[in-house]
């Protein structure tokens, strides 16, 4: 299963170093390199996150495995059918469905010049999908591109889209820094969660008595 699902990695590499006109010999053996340094580096960082996060996968964690959620949930889904969903579910993806192509469209009709003021309706998904933690690493990757643009152009435009790809496949801009500080014990000063209404009624209730 793992080597077939690098290969597929690698068939779809291909597609983008033709597009940042990367040697084909060079992508194959960067991906041998790049295979050899995972089978050390993937089981030390599993370790920090182990070390550093006591409920590690759990769900309501922070860091709740959400691909193995959502994989789970489309399985469930698949057997029990739309019956399997919460109430109203079903409306809700209709309407931001509906909301994603009416932006979309907005967006292509007004042109670049104003175009570029519309928030794209894949990039505010996304955090939904990963999680809050990742609008760090998009402020971040946005600001290194907003500097390499400055400094050099037409190397930020050919190989921006590649770079920002790997920066946010590899998730390693705060994912990292963050085991780390939680490892050596540094706590934030602040602690933000969003409840549901029922669950933020008792919260309330237990506060106030």
């Amino acid at each position: 299963m793992n080597i077939v699902s690098t290969a597929s990695d690698l068939s779809q590499d291909f597609k983008t170093g033709y597009l940042t006109l990367s040697s084909p010999r060079s992508m194959f053996v960067s991906q041998l390199i790049g295979t050899a340094m995972g089978c050390i580096i993937s089981p030390c960082v599993f370790w920090l996150f182990f070390k550093a996060f006591k409920d590690l996968g759990t769900p309501g964690s922070q860091y709740p495995a959400p691909y193995a959620t959502v994989y789970r949930n489309m399985a469930i889904l698949g057997v029990d059918g739309f019956s399997s969903l919460p109430k109203n579910c079903l409306y809700l993806c209709y309407g931001f469905f509906g909301a994603a192509i009416l932006i979309n469209l907005i967006k292509d009709a007004l042109g670049k010049k104003w175009a570029r003021f519309i928030p794209n309706p894949m990039a505010m998904a996304i955090p939904f999908y990963i999680g809050p933690y990742f609008a760090i690493d998009m402020c971040v990757g946005s600001l290194i591109l907003f500097i390499w643009e400055k400094i050099y152009k037409a190397k930020a435009d050919a190989f921006g889209p590649a770079v920002a790809s790997g920066l946010i496949c590899g998730d390693g801009i705060w994912t990292l820094p963050s085991a780390i500080l939680a490892l050596v014990g540094v706590k934030p000063p602040i602690c933000m969660k969003f409840l549901s209404r029922g669950t933020n009624a008792k919260v309330d209730a237990f506060l106030g008595s």
